[in-house]
């Protein structure tokens, strides 16, 4: 936040679900906020001033690092990925993945060690598949998340 009252939406967008870029881009153009998704690919997104796809080289976390390095204190990260949820969180930037539960200081380190040992069971073959299916009730869930903060926040 270069001014200290100004904020912008950051979107790790690879694996971002189409309701919740929905969700965002109506948010973009409610509050008039810079809202940008960054993946590896080719994105697709609504004619706005507000509003712009960056595409990152492929790779491993590429989005991740163009994230890390261009997030500013009091922005809003989009993203189901908890390292980078703990990078931006440690820049002073906040961090709500696509279901619409918050990355906080509290709860981060645990979640981290949850996904150590997530990634441990399934390399093990204790532990098969993801997570559950997105559903209507995770829409409802980030749109509640994202206007709350909206409404805390001016818009860059």
């Amino acid at each position: 936040m270069a001014d200290g009252l100004k904020i912008a939406i950051w979107v790790d967008a690879d694996a971002c679900p189409a309701p919740v870029r929905d969700t965002l881009f109506r948010a973009a153009g409610r509050t008039g906020l810079a809202l940008t998704l960054v993946a590896n690919r080719l994105l697709r997104v609504p004619p706005s001033p507000h509003i712009r796809a960056v595409q990152v080289a492929q790779g491993f976390d590429a989005a991740d690092r163009y994230i890390e390095q261009a997030v500013s204190a009091g922005d809003l990260v989009v993203t189901g990925d908890i390292p980078l949820a703990a990078a931006v969180l440690a820049r002073g930037a906040h961090a709500l993945e696509p279901r619409g539960e918050w990355f906080s200081p509290d709860n981060i380190h645990e979640r981290l060690q949850m996904r150590a040992l997530m990634n441990e069971l399934r390399d093990s073959g204790v532990v098969s598949g993801g997570p559950a299916a997105f559903s209507n009730a995770d829409i409802r869930s980030f749109a509640a998340a994202l206007d709350g903060f909206l409404a805390r926040r001016p818009a860059r």
